[in-house]
């Protein structure tokens, strides 16, 4: 591999971060986000040695065409699970989803055996049968003779409901959100505030601070990049410590990173159910 090659591909190894988060939250967690990372790696590789810059395809979109396939293509390759597996599976997640919408959360381990039937061990064996297979990707064809051309996500996906486990994760996004928004420099968290949550306009926030708008537009793109990295870095495994980092620029976005990850806890994130626009006043503390 000649070193235009292996620079090609080491700049573009945070795009294959990228897409494995896109790329993940269609997956249970029980899913291997490193094995989808390396499986992405392998397709930027490829896409690397098949780039041909003469066509006008700005390589970043090229690769990230080869990087979401390779990840679906190995997901699929990995769906081993026979049938039996299916089934069973297909039986305790309709059985939590029954407990979810009786009990108001999402049921413990012996509410789960009761409701089955059976004891906690035989539970414990029944999930971990299921944790050992990957579920099939959501582009995935389904045999439907009367509608053709459907896939998972057109049959599975009830528009009427929200998915316990959804909502949850929902709720953990939002608090990511929240935490990571209080953590920004302050110029930066008035222009997101005052732009996204509270519908100034650039003018009015360029007046308040003092600067252009075209500054204004800097600091919010400054400000989304940085939301973007620190809450998919809460995703992508433990987060480096600070002090083993080096560079200025890498040591502030371990801190930042480092500081969303323990502002609140898992628990403090599960309460808050308000939407974002709710908590606007107490981000902001400013007035105009």
């Amino acid at each position: 591999m000649d070193a235009e090659l292996a620079e090609m591909i080491e700049m573009n190894l945070p795009l294959v971060k990228h897409i494995v988060f896109q790329v993940a939250v269609h997956f249970p967690r029980h899913v291997d986000r490193d094995e989808l990372a390396r499986a992405g790696a392998l397709g930027l590789v490829e896409a690397a040695r098949r780039y041909d810059a003469d066509r006008g395809v700005p390589f970043e979109r090229f690769a990230a065409q080869r990087i979401r396939g390779a990840i679906l293509d190995a997901v699929r390759a990995a769906d081993w699970a026979p049938r039996s597996v299916r089934n069973l599976a297909r039986k305790l997640e309709n059985a939590e989803q029954r407990l979810a919408t009786e009990l108001g959360r999402v049921p413990n381990k012996e509410e789960m055996a009761e409701a089955l039937g059976m004891s906690q061990s035989e539970l414990s064996r029944l999930q971990d049968r299921m944790f050992r297979s990957v579920v099939l990707a959501l582009e995935h064809e389904t045999a439907d003779e009367v509608e053709k051309d459907l896939t998972l996500v057109d049959v599975l996906v009830d528009e009427n409901s929200v998915e316990p486990s959804s909502e949850l994760e929902t709720r953990e996004l939002h608090g990511y959100l929240r935490d990571a928004i209080g953590l920004l420099p302050e110029r930066h968290r008035l222009v997101v505030v005052g732009y996204f949550l509270e519908g100034r306009t650039s003018q009015d926030l360029a007046d308040f601070l003092g600067v252009t708008e075209s500054r204004i537009s800097q600091l919010r793109s400054e400000s989304l990049f940085m939301l973007q990295e620190g809450i998919e870095a809460q995703y992508l495994g433990e987060t480096p410590e600070p002090c083993d980092v080096t560079g200025r620029v890498a040591r502030r976005k371990a801190t930042y990173a480092k500081g969303i990850g323990e502002a609140s806890k898992f628990a403090d994130r599960m309460e808050q159910i308000n939407l974002i626009e709710s908590d606007a006043p107490a981000l902001s503390g400013f007035s105009y």
